[in-house]
């Protein structure tokens, strides 16, 4: 997240944030922004809060640290909502701050939602030692796909049935043979798991800039994007962001040894991850990011 600052209740709406909300959203993403200012104001009010520092901000939502009534910090998140956001605050509700961030409001209209204030100078991004950050996600991951997804969450199964069906026209667009082959790989190992996508909550989004400390535990886990799922299909974020070409077979050996899964399983939704990034870059008329590409040969004979 990138801070800005504002002034009183006036919100200075960060450049990148309108910039990732035109990429990616369009004309729902420009309403989104048009109306943030307006959005705070409301949510202040109706909530009894007051601004209290710097915001933040990623690509898809503003998060503004806030005092609340009793003098107690929290932080105000708004973002635009759609199929992923809707499932952010069912998921919250369901951890209920054991390894992930409080939810303590949520609007479900607008997706707005206020949650506990954590310690954003302390991040899992900051940890140097990168085998020991894998270890702080793996250990969340175990914790929080324990359990069974509440009723009514997206669900794997859907996601990968219809990445295999745009698989092929993706296929035609790739002009270098091996990326070729790479993706057709991923998409041919998701067919064999396809029909048993598993049932259990997953975060989606558990890379290293989504861990935070704070007083009542050493991390906690943000901004989850859940479905109902495997387990396996969590664990690519931990291996491609920081990226080192040769951590990655033992990275994903320890968040598979930690988290007690089956190895030919969690590599085949990890493939799977894999394809899911690699569609979108092929259907917005990107290149294939080389790292997707060296995670795929290096799982592929895991």
């Amino acid at each position: 997240m990138y801070p800005r600052r504002y002034a009183r209740r006036v919100i200075d709406i960060p450049e990148r944030l309108a910039a990732a909300q035109e990429k990616f959203n369009g004309a729902a993403g420009r309403a989104f922004i048009a109306g943030l200012p307006e959005q705070t104001e409301r949510f202040l009010t109706e909530w009894g809060l007051r601004p209290d520092g710097t915001a933040m901000h990623g690509v898809s939502a503003l998060v503004l640290p806030v005092l609340r009534a009793d003098g107690t910090g929290a932080v105000l998140k708004l973002q635009l909502l759609d199929e992923e956001s809707a499932g952010e605050p069912v998921a919250l509700r369901f951890w209920d701050g054991d390894g992930a961030v409080r939810l303590l409001d949520h609007d479900e209209a607008t997706g707005t939602m206020l949650l506990e204030r954590l310690d954003p100078a302390r991040m899992l991004s900051h940890v140097p030692d990168t085998r020991e950050a894998v270890l702080v996600i793996a250990r969340l991951l175990a914790h929080l796909t324990a359990f069974p997804a509440p009723a009514g969450m997206r669900r794997l199964g859907d996601i990968a049935r219809a990445m295999l069906e745009r698989t092929p026209r993706a296929l035609e667009r790739i002009a270098d043979e091996e990326a070729r082959a790479l993706v057709a790989d991923c998409a041919a190992t998701v067919r064999e798991v396809v029909d048993e996508p598993g049932d259990r909550l997953l975060h989606w989004d558990l890379h290293y800039d989504n861990v935070l400390g704070a007083d009542r535990a050493d991390w906690l886990a943000i901004d989850p994007k859940p479905l109902a799922g495997d387990p396996g299909f969590d664990l690519l974020p931990a291996i491609d962001n920081r990226f080192e070409p040769g951590e990655v077979r033992r990275r994903f050996d320890t968040m598979t040894d930690v988290l007690g899964l089956d190895r030919a399983r969690a590599r085949a939704w990890t493939l799977g991850r894999v394809l899911q990034n690699c569609l979108w870059e092929i259907e917005d008329g990107r290149q294939l990011e080389p790292e997707q590409l060296e995670i795929a040969r290096r799982l592929r004979d895991a």
